[in-house]
């Protein structure tokens, strides 16, 4: 057997050399790269030097070993400062685009319906409009939708993890929206103090209690955090719901749809005087919702009368099987007369 192909697992414990065949063609062209490659490396270690010789600002300024290096300011999600989308020259250019661009283009997109704005003539301050999430067309919808009085001075508690993450969206979503970071997945007392302080500043504050869009069509438990601001600043609570969004832009892509859409206004809820009354305003508030859904799927009368009777249909559809709850959503659209399916 030929030295090349020794067998490595019979020989003995002394060191076996295999010897490794190269190429000539190979050799060669790695022996002509070589003066190339070291007179490269050469000539980038003269341009390091260069640049180290002039010193800051052509290199890294140095730290001193012994001062302590102050913390990273942090400048995206949370800490996102949108005081400047509130200043009258951001205000005006919102209230062009709002109105001269989103509103004509919501319009052709989305053809909305509106009703229950007579429940809102005796609403003069600020207010929280609370309501259900299955699209990123409902800001747009709901802000269009809102009275002239309301539409310019309400800001919007936009996600600080997806809204706030890049600065070029975070600037479009302050500056076009008017939306200030809210932080979803923590207690963040920086972003209820920050909510509070417009809200006493006379802002209004759209906020979706569900914490984000829906992903099967119907809503998730209202959180408790709108209804914890509203009780601390002692502004009411105007329960809306969206109907039709998901079927013009749904979640996970697919584009634009064109399809009829309703946003119905409820009347306004006042908090309690103790912050222990949240969750239980919360779910009044969800509870709003549903009966506002009903009165759009059926009429004024009978869903009055459901929810006297505590037969108000759910806004988080049946306790089933997937199946089940996409059949009773009906393509996007809750089916809430008619035949049903036996429970």
């Amino acid at each position: 057997m030929s030295p090349s192909r020794r067998d490595v697992s019979s020989a003995s414990p002394e060191r076996v050399v295999i010897p490794l065949r190269v190429p000539a063609a190979a050799a060669a062209a790695a022996t002509a790269a070589a003066p190339v490659l070291a007179r490269a490396l050469q000539a980038r270690g003269r341009a390091s030097t260069w640049r180290g010789s002039l010193g800051f600002p052509w290199t890294s300024p140095t730290w001193p070993g012994d001062v302590e290096r102050p913390p990273v300011e942090r400048t995206l999600g949370a800490d996102f400062d949108t005081e400047w989308a509130r200043r009258p020259p951001a205000r005006a250019a919102r209230a062009l685009v709002l109105d001269g661009v989103v509103r004509p283009a919501i319009g052709v997109v989305a053809s909305p319906t509106i009703t229950g704005l007579d429940r809102l003539d005796g609403l003069a301050g600020p207010a929280i409009f609370v309501g259900n999430h299955s699209s990123h067309l409902d800001t747009p919808l709901l802000l269009t939708s809102l009275p002239d009085r309301f539409r310019h001075k309400t800001v919007v508690a936009a996600a600080a993890d997806y809204f706030f993450d890049r600065r070029v969206k975070a600037i479009g979503s302050a500056l076009a929206l008017g939306a200030i970071p809210f932080d979803r997945t923590t207690v963040s007392r920086r972003s209820l103090d920050s909510a509070a302080a417009l809200l006493s500043d006379g802002w209004s504050l759209v906020i979706f209690p569900e914490g984000g869009r829906t992903h099967d069509g119907w809503a998730q438990e209202f959180k408790a955090g709108a209804a914890f601001l509203a009780t601390r600043c002692q502004v009411p609570l105007v329960p809306v719901h969206l109907e039709g969004s998901r079927r013009v832009w749904r979640r996970g892509g697919g584009g634009l749809h064109r399809t009829a859409t309703h946003v119905t206004f409820g009347s306004p809820i006042r908090p309690g005087a103790s912050l222990g009354d949240a969750r239980a305003l919360a779910a009044t508030a969800e509870q709003a919702v549903a009966v506002l859904a009903d009165e759009q799927a059926t009429d004024w009368w009978t869903a009055r009368r459901r929810a006297a009777a505590g037969t108000t249909p759910s806004l988080r559809g049946p306790s089933a099987s997937a199946w089940r709850r996409s059949w009773e959503l009906g393509e996007g659209r809750r089916v809430t007369s008619g035949p049903r399916w036996p429970a």
